[in-house]
């Protein structure tokens, strides 16, 4: 099988960073996860703000690279396409745990648990994903890689759908119903992510096998 590692070598400067975004990534899903389960006096948005500063300055270095950097292994418009997407994951979830902790206290018995589960699910396939590409762009491995990735959105999709069906159903309360649905939507939009940074993936080991 062709690969341009063979050309460029494994240590090309951009693999690291690029693993080094979806490990942020993950980090921001986990610390999410622990959010959720935290009393409320005790919870923080310490964790998300590192996470969001990490990716940040990540993002930040890959676009100085791509300007300093004469040959990279992967295609510069790839990489950026790639970090960007990335970026977006931890930010979508620093703004679901802010307005979570503004709101908690009217949320009743709301569990948003399973579906971060399923938020972290996807971001530890991510990770993994982009792992492949120092690999040895293998292309059933991310094609299987994938197909989870798919899975888990389509589970998570559904379990949000059960959120939106109970509050279309049972809510009476115009404010809290408006609450809910802002949540449900950033929740999605996270995972939604998960598998753009996906896609991304698959799509350059597609190109590059």
């Amino acid at each position: 099988m062709f690969s341009l590692q063979t050309i460029f070598g494994k240590g090309d400067k951009f693999y690291g960073l690029l693993e080094a975004s979806a490990s942020a990534a993950r980090e921001s899903t986990h610390a999410l996860g622990e959010l959720l389960a935290t009393p409320a006096a005790q919870r923080s948005l310490e964790k998300f703000k590192l996470a969001r500063k990490r990716e940040k300055d990540l993002a930040a270095q890959i676009s100085h690279e791509l300007v300093n950097t004469f040959v990279t292994a992967l295609e510069r418009e790839d990489i950026e396409e790639l970090s960007n997407v990335l970026y977006k994951i931890p930010k979508v979830i620093e703004k679901f745990a802010e307005r979570f902790m503004l709101a908690s206290h009217r949320l009743g018995d709301v569990d948003f648990i399973p579906r971060a589960k399923m938020l972290e699910q996807s971001c530890e396939v991510l990770e993994e994903m982009v792992g492949q590409l120092r690999k040895g762009m293998n292309i059933e491995t991310s094609k299987a890689l994938n197909d989870r990735m798919q899975a888990i959105e389509a589970e998570a999709d559904r379990l949000i759908l059960e959120l939106y069906r109970d509050t279309y159903q049972n809510e009476t309360d115009p404010m809290r119903y408006m609450i809910l649905k802002d949540l449900f939507e950033m929740l999605e939009k996270a995972i939604d992510r998960c598998r753009d940074a996906g896609n991304v993936v698959h799509h350059i080991i597609l190109k590059n096998s």
